[in-house]
């Protein structure tokens, strides 16, 4: 059975394909268009899993779709009526999402009535708790979803077992940890689609200044949050969204009410203040709260094991602190917990539960999205360019005296890209499309922002680390192969690696498995022979755009940057200064 699942015209465009049982491939369109959370049909995503899986359209049994317009109707249908243009352009997303066939026909050139696959819908935060729980390899565990909306829901909790998820509960809009995440993050001038993640980087400068204030905006009560409205305007129907060349942008959901609480909402150009650094503060406080409030008094006291998903679930200072914070000792978490991986959890959704399949598949890597073989005629491609840029080219066949060599120019102080394997699923680099550098270095992240990324400087770099040393620098040893949590740096190793310890002692690690990743851990573990520290810093490949797909996006982002090597495949570029 080939179930291919797709996350269509919502952002995060994704597709995913699921042959009896196992993933074979997914990954996200903002890869293959250049746009980040692109927002449209995932052709190119399609066109991928299926070449992956040996598979042509004609042999596709089953669509499964993330979306079921008959949830919460009436709910629908009243805020259609505040929001007319919005719910035509909903209803014409949706018309498009279910003439997949037709996108499917067109897109391979053949005719509509040989494609026999079947079309089945799938509630959104059902295919957010199957993506997560269904892939983890837990026989029982506690499902928590939360995001800013999906079907008209926020939130979703459940009980995994088997082959089996039980819905326990719901939250329904206006009320959503998403949208509060998101209003305060436009209120701190930070606008763009998916610029949460920067306001979790920025709350460790802060202080609770605001406690009591975000306990009023956030109220946690016999067992249930809600938002207080009046600072939101999401429930009046005054806020859009749109979908311009595939980018999503959502209007202004925080209310006058709020800035006159809180003070004037900080414009994108001017600069931060200590109030709003202690905003920040508050509000990642507030949810870290509500979370592990929600997580704590909802769960079945008998169930060991927690699975997250839904786009809250990216905020990885929270995810860490449920540890501390609740009974659970094992969580999961997939690489994909947003919208990215409703293709994943849709297909498995069908898969597990309405065809009642046993599960035979989980997910250990991040790494199903296109591996390119051909590197050596992409180098023959790109070669003028290279040595027009001064660039000289060594090929290396063996994998340790590859990463030997890397391994050393990045204990010299080299920064280096890293491009091997196949593209990992998700929004954050694993080590196959990755800028990699020397976390001894307490100047490497301002080096990093100077010469490449040009990010916000209060914005920390992650570390990736030998899985069996992760005990030894962190307080916790739980895994965290896809940077899904944020731990404690222990005191006496937070000197050792200052590059990718932020203000307050922490860092989003990546927890790196020998047979997960075996070429990667080569590499760390040869920085480990060299410098005795079993940790890089490792950061997305890419500037200020999505992050790379392909060979070609590699050498160009080299060359346009201020990069020092470039390992890609069995080449190394070396830029002769």
């Amino acid at each position: 059975m080939v179930i291919l699942g797709i996350n269509a015209h919502h952002p995060d465009s994704s597709a995913a394909i699921v042959v009896d049982g196992k993933l074979v491939a997914a990954c996200e369109e903002e890869r293959f268009r250049r746009i980040k959370h692109f927002a449209g049909f995932p052709e190119e995503s399609i066109k991928y899993c299926l070449k992956e899986a040996s598979v042509s359209a004609k042999d596709i049994t089953h669509i499964t779709i993330p979306r079921q317009p008959c949830a919460r109707i009436y709910k629908k249908i009243l805020y259609g009526l505040k929001m007319p243009s919005l719910a035509c352009r909903r209803m014409s997303a949706w018309k498009e999402t279910f003439s997949v066939k037709t996108r499917l026909s067109q897109l391979f050139n053949i005719d509509e009535d040989k494609i026999n696959a079947k079309i089945v819908k799938v509630e959104h935060h059902r295919a957010h708790l199957a993506s997560s729980f269904f892939v983890s390899g837990f026989d029982k565990a506690f499902l928590f979803s939360a995001d800013a909306l999906g079907d008209f829901a926020s939130t979703m909790w459940a009980v995994g077992e088997g082959n089996k998820i039980k819905i326990l509960g719901e939250t329904t809009f206006p009320h959503s940890l998403g949208f509060y995440y998101t209003a305060i993050t436009q209120y701190l001038g930070f606008l763009r689609f998916g610029d949460e993640y920067k306001i979790m980087g920025l709350a460790p400068y802060g202080e609770p200044v605001y406690k009591d204030e975000f306990a009023k905006i956030l109220m946690l009560k016999n067992k249930k949050f809600e938002l207080n409205l009046k600072y939101f305007l999401q429930q009046d129907g005054a806020v859009d969204m749109s979908f311009k060349d595939g980018y999503p942008e959502i209007e202004a959901l925080f209310s006058p009410y709020l800035e006159k609480r809180l003070g004037k909402k900080r414009m994108p150009q001017e600069p931060l203040e200590k109030r709003h650094n202690d905003i920040a503060f508050s509000l990642q406080k507030r949810l870290e709260d509500a979370i592990s409030y929600l997580i704590s008094t909802l769960s079945p006291g008998d169930i060991p094991n927690l699975c997250l998903s839904g786009g809250v679930s990216h905020n990885s200072a929270a995810n860490g602190k449920l540890f501390d914070k609740t009974r659970f000792k094992k969580i999961y978490i997939p690489p994909a917990p947003g919208d990215a991986g409703l293709a994943i959890g849709a297909a498995f959704y069908f898969w597990n539960q309405t065809l009642r399949r046993p599960r035979s598949f989980q997910m250990e890597h991040a790494y199903w999205g296109p591996e390119h073989k051909n590197i050596a005629t992409e180098v023959e491609y790109k070669k003028d360019a290279l040595v027009n840029h001064n660039c000289g080219i060594k090929e290396v066949k063996d994998e340790s005296t590859l990463c030997k060599n890397i391994a050393q120019e990045i204990s010299n102080g080299k920064i280096v890209g890293w491009f091997q394997g196949k593209m990992e699923l998700g929004p954050r680099a694993l080590g196959n499309r990755s800028i990699l550098a020397d976390p001894r270095r307490k100047d490497m992240k301002d080096i990093l922002n100077k010469r490449i990324k040009q990010r916000e400087p209060f914005r920390p770099f992650a570390p990736s680390i030998l899985e069996e040393n992760t005990g030894e620098y962190f307080k916790k040893s739980h895994p965290s192969p896809f940077m899904s949590f944020v731990y404690d740096i222990k005191e006496n190793k937070k000197n050792t690696i200052p590059a990718v310890c932020h203000v307050n002692g922490t860092a989003r690690l990546q927890t790196v498995n020998r047979n997960a990743n075996p070429f990667y851990w080569k590499l760390i573990n040869e920085f480990k022979n060299i410098t005795r520290i079993p940790v890089l810093l490792n950061t997305s490949f890419n500037e200020n755009e999505p992050i790379i797909c392909s060979p070609q996006e590699a050498i160009k982002c080299f060359l346009r940057t201020e990069m020092d090597i470039l390992a890609m495949g069995p080449f190394i570029f070396q830029k002769n200064k």
